[in-house]
């Protein structure tokens, strides 16, 4: 039931986040202009966003063995990671009551410059995280290469780059993002805003170890990079793999 939910919400995520940001900033003006209303709305609002913070650490370690083949542009994704648009919305109803707060205490006359920073600094990480969460996607795998998205840029490692994800040192440990070694560096294309030097993977929402086999198999196998993003390349590449599995 909790993985429907999840699976739900990260398919039709932008109009789930239309709808969150419309009910948090409903809120945080009724706080500020209507606190007869917002008295009657707090505790609905709180119990949907610890609702779904919940949900959002229940279904963190969801990462099937699986990608999704996208036509537009043609390439293979990891599945969109619903604990990500979960955690947005949870962490819009805290930002609605601070961001309301603030608006109350500015409608007495009471507001402090410590009330404002913090409803920017709020406002700041819901736009990041809904920015996140609205893309759906960090990984693409295409004919080209790599492509690995972050908040403000991203990285394009060629095939020809020969990238390859590392693994963790503790084997009992789900990570976040794995480092990509990269054989030519001087490959790799950077646009936008790019942190860091090293290429981190990130791998939140699919099986780390199928992700960086599939990559070796690409690295390994220049002849079927041209039909990435086709149904018939994905069929052949999942029977490849469960025959090298045994």
């Amino acid at each position: 039931m909790i993985d429907t939910i999840s699976t739900a919400v990260a398919r039709h995520r932008r109009p789930v986040l239309t709808v969150g940001l419309l009910l948090a900033g409903g809120n945080a003006v009724a706080m500020g202009y209507a606190p007869d209303l917002a008295r009657a709305v707090l505790l609905p609002v709180l119990a949907l966003a610890l609702t779904a913070l919940v949900l959002a650490i229940i279904t963190l370690g969801n990462r099937p063995a699986a990608l999704v083949v996208s036509p537009r542009p043609p390439s293979f994704t990891p599945p969109v990671a619903g604990w990500r648009v979960l955690l947005t919305l949870g962490l819009l109803g805290q930002a609605s009551t601070t961001v309301g707060s603030y608006l109350r205490s500015a409608e007495a006359g009471i507001d402090t410059t410590v009330d404002a920073v913090l409803g920017v600094l709020w406002l700041g990480l819901i736009a990041l995280l809904v920015r996140a969460a609205w893309r759906g996607h960090d990984v693409r795998l295409d004919p080209e290469g790599v492509r690995v998205q972050g908040l403000l840029g991203s990285r394009t490692v060629p095939w020809e780059a020969r990238p390859a994800a590392g693994t963790t040192r503790d084997a009992g440990r789900s990570p976040m993002r794995l480092p990509l070694t990269i054989a030519n560096p001087e490959l790799v294309r950077r646009h936008g805003l790019v942190v860091g030097r090293r290429a981190r993977l990130p791998v939140d929402s699919v099986d780390a170890r199928f992700l960086t086999t599939v990559i070796s198999h690409y690295v390994a196998h220049p002849q079927h990079r041209p039909a990435i993003g086709t149904p018939d390349e994905y069929r052949r590449l999942l029977t490849h793999l469960r025959g090298a599995a045994g």
